[in-house]
């Protein structure tokens, strides 16, 4: 039994996938719509020898010039292959970019690593200057080391201020000759003598004769009285008579003498907390000269002066304008700083019999300090008791490091120790101030009005 005869096929239509940017020809017709759509995304199979009896393939239409496949990923995205990127098909994409990868830790600031170290090593002005450097930076880089940068900073701007003290209010360096000379020419208008300024008043530096003496002071004919609410060099804090000896002039050298004692007392009772007097303002003192004495002119004016900056505000922080808690911790602490301002101006290699005595006053005074501190009627409030007990605590251990160098064989290492419990009282003593509402040294150039 033959086969039936199977129909004729049906002629193939026109493919989808064919190019019509030409007609086809008999060889270009596709393949037969029966058979399945290759897959774009296979491999490429491997080229073997072209058949003898397979018809000649047209070349593929050329792209477009500039298309996007004439661009390499890479160039695109400006990533670059991974480690695992092999020829072939990949479950993954060749390039890597990992979002989740760990970030390194941020180191330290160097800045604030050497703030803190210098500020321990009594090298205020350095600490000062680090500080402020390392929170600049660690704002910008987000390193760490901030708590330090503001602890070299804190002990910085202290340190820098007791030092200033110590040099200006040592000595009461810029002192003034003459409190307003009977010869010196006629005053300009607006201004007045220093005979005419009273306690308290605010002035404007002017009329110095600009040649100073063996002393290096200058002569002060006149000056501006302005309003403390305004611009100005000065205040007056008080003045003090000079106790005569004799009726003659007894030389410049000693009336300078004479006037630093006396005008002690006078500036640190009108400024009882000195950490309020911004920083270029000096203690200075006018004394009369050698005219002024001839007239009968025994009087030496006291006052706070920068002749460099001018000020708004007041200095004065007397008895007046304290609580009775923020008085109490004046006073007692008021003996210690005045006897460490006192230190001697000469190396101790050279100076070591003052640099004893002076260490025995600085022992008596840390006990003294210590004993005030814990005064049984001192009120102190509750969150600052324990604060007055720690900064108690240091002073004992200061006064026996005071006691060796006086009368220890190792009188500069003794010294070194001393001071070194001083700078770790500081922190203590800025907390203790902040409790109270006193100045912690940190504030503007300009003060309150």
């Amino acid at each position: 039994m033959s086969e039936p005869e199977s129909a004729p096929p049906a002629a193939p239509g026109p493919d989808p996938r064919v190019d019509f940017r030409k007609d086809p020809g008999p060889a270009e017709a596709g393949p037969a719509a029966t058979d399945p759509a290759p897959d774009p995304w296979a491999p490429p199979a491997e080229a073997g020898p072209p058949s003898p009896s397979a018809p000649p393939q047209p070349p593929p239409p050329p792209l477009p010039a500039g298309g996007w496949a004439s661009v390499p990923p890479s160039a695109e995205s400006g990533l670059q292959p991974g480690p695992h990127a092999q020829p072939g098909p990949h479950p993954y994409p060749p390039y890597v970019l990992n979002p989740y990868a760990p970030r390194p830790e941020p180191r330290s600031n160097g800045f604030a690593v050497g703030s803190l170290a210098t500020a321990l090593s009594l090298l205020s002005p350095v600490a000062l200057v680090l500080g402020i450097l390392a929170l600049v930076q660690i704002k910008r880089t987000g390193q760490r080391g901030r708590g330090m940068a503001v602890t070299g900073l804190v002990l910085g701007t202290v340190g820098t201020l007791l030092l200033s003290l110590a040099l200006g209010a040592g000595d009461f360096g810029p002192a003034r000759n003459g409190r307003g000379d009977r010869y010196a020419d006629r005053p300009p208008a607006g201004s007045v003598r220093w005979s005419a300024l009273k306690v308290g008043d605010c002035y404007l530096s002017s009329g110095t004769s600009g040649q100073p003496d063996e002393n290096g002071d200058e002569t002060v004919y006149w000056v501006r009285r302005v309003a403390c609410a305004e611009r100005h060099n000065g205040e007056v804090a008080g003045t003090a008579k000079i106790p005569e000896s004799s009726g003659a002039y007894p030389g410049a050298t000693v009336v300078r003498e004479r006037a630093a004692a006396l005008c002690r007392r006078v500036l640190d009772d009108y400024a009882l907390d000195q950490w309020a007097v911004p920083d270029g303002m000096d203690d200075v003192y006018l004394y009369p000269s050698a005219g002024n004495w001839a007239a009968g002119e025994r009087y030496v004016t006291c006052a706070f002066e920068d002749p460099d900056d001018q000020h708004l505000g007041t200095v004065r922080t007397d008895r007046r304008s304290l609580t009775s808690v923020q008085l109490a911790y004046l006073e007692a602490v008021r003996g210690f700083n005045a006897a460490y301002l006192d230190t001697p101006k000469q190396d101790v290699a050279v100076a070591e019999a003052e640099y004893r005595s002076w260490a025995r006053r600085m022992a008596t005074a840390s006990r003294a300090e210590a004993a005030a501190l814990r005064k049984p009627t001192a009120e102190w409030p509750t969150d600052v008791q324990p604060k007055m007990e720690k900064l108690a605590e240091t002073q004992s251990q200061a006064a026996v490091a005071w006691d060796a160098a006086a009368s220890g064989s190792d009188v500069a290492g003794d010294l070194r120790r001393a001071r070194a419990l001083v700078a770790r009282s500081v922190p203590v003593s800025v907390d203790i101030r902040r409790s109270l509402g006193l100045s912690t040294g940190e504030q503007v150039p300009d003060l309150r009005v």
